[in-house]
């Protein structure tokens, strides 16, 4: 029972989708272990708290399910909408929470092998949420979905329910934004060495 997700027809995400709308509950398994990880990471992402991550994450694939009878393949790709609606959730817990300060907000743990590169690599993911964290929201989910979810600016027009090229300039204007703020921490951040030459 190993299969690849994709290893048959009823493998796409609309194909699993409405098997589970007819109580398929292989369907669903598959469809959760295949979305439920990349919600949570982009969650995490924007919220820069694991476990409240981990609730947006269960909240979005609640409403997947519960929107999975009423499902019209080829409107939007099963992940596009599940994207809107985490970031969405997002926007409405950070809203939320405006009055905490970024300290406040526990990181979560980086599972790299060695002390020394786990320490290096959470100073760079918490740079990166900071300098995140000072965006305008539109901004941060633009960069975020582009250049760490790695969506095309399409696809990213779809979960913002903008224009391309409104995407190409809130990801532009983003990334202007990160490169500015974290130019002067090269040093500390440990990219010195790297970049030497």
């Amino acid at each position: 029972m190993t299969m690849p997700p994709d290893a048959d027809p009823s493998g796409s995400d609309d194909a699993l989708l409405r098997l589970y709308a007819q109580g398929d509950a292989t369907a669903a398994r598959r469809l959760s272990a295949r979305l439920l990880p990349r919600v949570y990471a982009h969650a995490t992402r924007l919220l820069g708290d694991a476990m409240e991550a981990e609730d947006v994450a269960q909240e979005a694939m609640l409403r997947l399910w519960r929107t999975a009878p009423e499902w019209r393949p080829g409107e939007a790709k099963v992940t596009t909408w599940l994207y809107r609606v985490t970031a969405n959730l997002c926007i409405d817990r950070l809203r939320k929470r405006r009055g905490v300060g970024l300290d406040e907000i526990a990181e979560p743990a980086d599972p790299q092998p060695g002390v020394a590169q786990q320490m290096q690599d959470r100073s760079r993911h918490e740079a990166l949420q900071a300098a995140l964290a000072t965006l305008p929201e539109r901004q941060r989910q633009a960069v975020v979905l582009r250049h760490i979810e790695g969506l095309s600016n399409p696809e990213i027009a779809q979960v913002m329910e903008i224009s391309p090229r409104a995407v190409e300039s809130l990801t532009a204007r983003g990334k202007r934004a990160l490169t500015a703020l974290l130019a002067g921490r090269r040093a500390d951040l440990g990219y010195d060495d790297e970049k030497a030459g």
